[in-house]
């Protein structure tokens, strides 16, 4: 770790001053980067996981390129599943495929236990590179037990998760047991990451949005307590995101967490004011934005940061992920805007 580190993103999750509002992107490593598509040549999506330092050069390249407040380690919230029994591959233009879906209490139990050293050293090795090499917060993250039991009753994507709520409604008790070996899994797998240098977590819940707040109060609510509360002892800051959870942001701001991110459909004042949240907020450009022209983004840009910036705790992100038709140059000069509009005359963000 560099010397001049930045910690204004963490004094941010944590709802202290900082001078300007901190910003870093969900996928901003990734295909829009000139640089990522050259190094994507050369090898699979879990082959630059299993290098680390491929993986460490991925997760530094927009921090030095776009002068982000933070790193998120290049991974995909299925990077665990397979030690653990899973037979998943990333597919090209699909997203996680799985081969062995789960479909009943025998393949639940089937399912093994992660253990970081044999099963995930390119992950913490990785981290351990960062750590030392940034000069910013490393956010380590893991995908959340709905969103990886959808990708694992499915098979894959889906847009209805019928299956996935057909277990949860009809087979109460494999769902918990599901629930549990995911929650287990979770845990092990962000203090692995924690221990080794990240220096605060999100948990990707991005398709848990699907549910009713009764419905993930009794199935899913209790896991994501126990996740978060156990590693509340770690000191880091736990940070929460999903899509279209406009609907649960009261519920999400029960759970023992620092940080909510949000989505474009809420707005941070109506999540503040109508639905509650009393936690730091993270978020929440509209991703479709970036195409637009200039002007345009700017001016929705700035009324974000106006919003965020109303109350202490404010991290500006995405509603959701960049994406390839985005290009670098805007990336940066949002990022730009973002710090030079916030500074407020030098004057500490409270």
């Amino acid at each position: 770790m560099k010397s001049s580190f930045n910690d204004t993103f963490l004094r941010a999750c944590r709802k202290e001053p900082t001078p300007y509002v901190p910003v870093w992107y969900m996928r901003q490593a990734g295909r829009y980067q000139p640089e990522y598509r050259k190094i994507r040549e050369k090898y699979s999506f879990f082959e630059m996981n299993y290098i680390p330092e491929v993986c460490a050069e991925v997760t530094k390249l927009p921090v030095d390129q776009l002068g982000v407040d933070a790193a998120i380690l290049f991974a995909d919230i299925v990077t665990p599943l397979k030690p653990i029994g899973v037979d998943v591959e990333i597919r090209s233009g699909i997203g996680p495929v799985i081969a062995n879906p789960i479909r009943n209490t025998a393949d639940v139990r089937r399912l093994g236990e992660l253990d970081p050293v044999s099963d995930i050293p390119f992950i913490t090795d990785a981290v351990k590179i960062l750590a030392n090499e940034l000069n910013v917060p490393l956010i380590g993250f893991a995908g959340a037990p709905f969103t990886l039991a959808s990708y694992m009753i499915e098979g894959g994507p889906s847009k209805n998760y019928y299956k996935t709520k057909a277990m949860m409604f009809t087979a109460p008790e494999t769902w918990a047991l599901l629930m549990e070996k995911l929650a287990d899994m979770t845990i092990t797998y962000l203090r692995a990451q924690i221990a080794a240098g990240a220096k605060a977590v999100q948990v990707f819940d991005s398709w848990v949005g699907a549910v009713s707040e009764a419905d993930y109060r009794e199935f899913i609510f209790p896991t994501m307590h126990r996740i978060f509360s156990s590693l509340k002892d770690t000191g880091v800051p736990l940070i929460y995101f999903g899509v279209g959870t406009g609907h649960l942001l009261r519920v999400f701001n029960e759970l023992p967490v620092d940080v909510l991110g949000l989505d474009w459909r809420v707005t941070i004042t109506q999540a503040r004011t109508e639905y509650g949240v009393d936690k730091a907020l993270q978020g929440n450009l509209e991703p479709a934005l970036l195409l637009a022209p200039w002007e345009t983004l700017e001016k929705k840009a700035k009324q974000v940061l106006d919003e965020g910036t109303e109350q202490p705790g404010y991290i500006f992100n995405l509603g959701h992920g960049i994406f390839p038709q985005c290009s670098v140059e805007t990336m940066q000069k949002l990022t730009a805007l973002v710090h030079s509009y916030s500074r407020k005359n030098g004057e500490m963000i409270v």
